[in-house]
């Protein structure tokens, strides 16, 4: 597993005196704003970036860094992804990093019958949908109990399928 996990992305700058304007990656923009320390990546060497201050403002997180004082330092960064240490963002009992799924194969829970890979996690209005891709496509499944029975990042994820779901 990564020891660094993407949270977010500079997507703009906000005033004159270096601010930036985050889009987040995290299960809401306040964890993202609580964090005092992010990274940036660049080949394959992670550089630590200090938060001086940060906020929550439509859905997005406003933020000063380190060593950004000024709108030229700040649209430089423009379209930065930033990291967090996986350790430093919360998880509850039973959830997983997205992350950490991707990748992993769909399993129907009676059969073992191997559906594909999940290649996306996709957030949806009620719940988050499963993105599996197989040899003949993607196939959409919604994020529910009655589809999704158990998932184990060393076996893979097991879901009760419905007729039609696969075609």
């Amino acid at each position: 597993m990564k020891e660094y996990l993407e949270c977010g992305k500079i997507a703009n700058t906000h005033g004159v005196r270096g601010g930036l304007i985050i889009e987040s990656w995290c299960d809401s923009p306040e964890v993202l704003a609580a964090l005092k320390t992010v990274y940036t990546e660049k080949s394959g060497l992670y550089s630590q970036v200090n938060v001086i201050k940060s906020s929550v403002y439509k859905g997005r997180v406003l933020a000063e860094i380190e060593g950004v004082d000024s709108l030229e330092k700040a649209a430089a960064l423009k379209n930065t992804v930033l990291f967090a240490k996986r350790d430093d963002l919360p998880l509850a009992e039973g959830n997983f990093f997205v992350q950490d799924l991707i990748g992993l194969t769909v399993y129907e829970i009676d059969t073992d019958k191997v559906y594909g890979k999940l290649s996306d996690v996709i957030s949806g209005a009620a719940s988050d949908i499963y993105e599996v891709e197989n040899e003949r496509g993607k196939f959409l499944i919604p994020v529910v109990s009655e589809f999704v029975k158990e998932i184990d990042l060393e076996r893979g994820i097991f879901i009760k399928a419905i007729e039609g779901m696969f075609e």
